[in-house]
C-alpha cells in the first residue's frame, strides 16, 4: 500500500539523516526508492515545515543543523462502540453511500440507518 511506503520512506529517511550516513544525493535517493528529484522535494516539504536539513559535501551527508524530531505513527485497531458512536455523532452506524451509474449520469443516493 503506497501510504505504509510513504511512512516507511519517511522513517528511513530520517533515520539515515539523524545517522550522518545518507550519502550524496543520489546515493540517497537510491536508497529510499526514489528519484533524485522526488528527493528534492521531499527535503523541500520538510525544510519548509521547519526541519534544518543541511548538506556537507566534505562529509558527503545530509544532516540536522540542529536537534529536530519526526515522528509519524499509524495506529489501526477496531474501534469500541462509544467510540464509533463519539465520531458519529451518537449514531451507532454512519450514513450509507450507495453510488450508481446511469448511462454517462453518475447519482449518489444518501440514506441514514
Amino acid at each position: 500500500m503506497k501510504v505504509f511506503n510513504q511512512l516507511d520512506r519517511i522513517e528511513k529517511f530520517y533515520r539515515l539523516i539523524t545517522q550522518r550516513r545518507t550519502g550524496a544525493p543520489v546515493e540517497f535517493a537510491y536508497r529510499l526508492g526514489v528519484s533524485r528529484t522526488s528527493l528534492y522535494e521531499l527535503i523541500d516539504e520538510l525544510r519548509s515545515h521547519g526541519a534544518p536539513i543541511v548538506y556537507s559535501k566534505s562529509e558527503k551527508t545530509y544532516y540536522f543543523s540542529r536537534p529536530y524530531e519526526i515522528s509519524i505513527s499509524c495506529i489501526m485497531r477496531p474501534l469500541t462502540v462509544e467510540e464509533v458512536k463519539e465520531y458519529n455523532g451518537g449514531g451507532i452506524f454512519s450514513k450509507i453511500l450507495f453510488f450508481r451509474t446511469l448511462q454517462n449520469d453518475l447519482s449518489m443516493v444518501t440514506l441514514p440507518c
